[in-house]
Order: C-alpha cells, then sequence, then structure tokens
C-alpha cells in the first residue's frame, strides 16, 4: 500500500499534518508492506493552489496511493478519491505521529462514510 499524508511543510517527520488539503505543501508518500515502511520520500505539491482540491487531488493520484491522510478535504477531493478507490483519513497533528497511529488503526475514514 502506499501512503499519502498531506504536509504543511517539507520537514518530514517532524512536519505537520496539513489542516486543509487544498493548501498543503507537500505529500510525505510512504510504502507500506505487512506494517512496516519499506521506502518514503517527500515530494512538493506542484499543483496550482487556488485551483480548488480536486486539481490537488489529481496531483498526489499520480503518486498511485491506496490512503490519504489530511486534516480536512473538500468535497470535489473526497469525491476523486472515492472514485479512484483511495481511503481518505483525517488527522491533526504531526507526520511522525500519524504515521505510527496508521499502522496500528488508530485514525478513522474522513467523514465517516
Amino acid at each position: 500500500m502506499r501512503l499519502g499524508i498531506a504536509l504543511e511543510d517539507q520537514k518530514g517527520l517532524q512536519s505537520n499534518v496539513a489542516e486543509h488539503f487544498m493548501r498543503c505543501e507537500s505529500f510525505f508518500l510512504l510504502d507500506i508492506e505487512n506494517s512496516k515502511i519499506r521506502q518514503s520520500r517527500i515530494v512538493a505539491n506542484t499543483a496550482s493552489h487556488g485551483r480548488g482540491g480536486s486539481v490537488v487531488a489529481d496531483e498526489l493520484l499520480k503518486y498511485k496511493v491506496t490512503h490519504v491522510i489530511v486534516g480536512e478535504m473538500g468535497g470535489d477531493a473526497k469525491t476523486k478519491f472515492t472514485q479512484a478507490d483511495v481511503k481518505v483519513l483525517d488527522y491533526s497533528g504531526k507526520a511522525k505521529d500519524v504515521i505510527d497511529d496508521f499502522l496500528t488503526n488508530k485514525i478513522g475514514v474522513l467523514g465517516r462514510v
């Protein structure tokens, strides 16, 4: 599985999860197998800000994520991820904490659909 965490900046584990998807500065991409991180990297969000969350969703979908973590997300972006069979999870806090919580199933689906 590939996890994509929307970040406020590019500081990796010390970054905060972006409060809103459309305003994230970067994505923390993690490849996970058997509850272990196999590979990780940070990539800049190159989508044009102000054009809507669905544009940012398209940017993140390029990386073939299976799960997305963010504070909040608008309906258009949620729809894009739903259509791509990507699970969206909500979280507020540091990237290092969300990774631990994700690996131990302590976070839920955004909007609790």
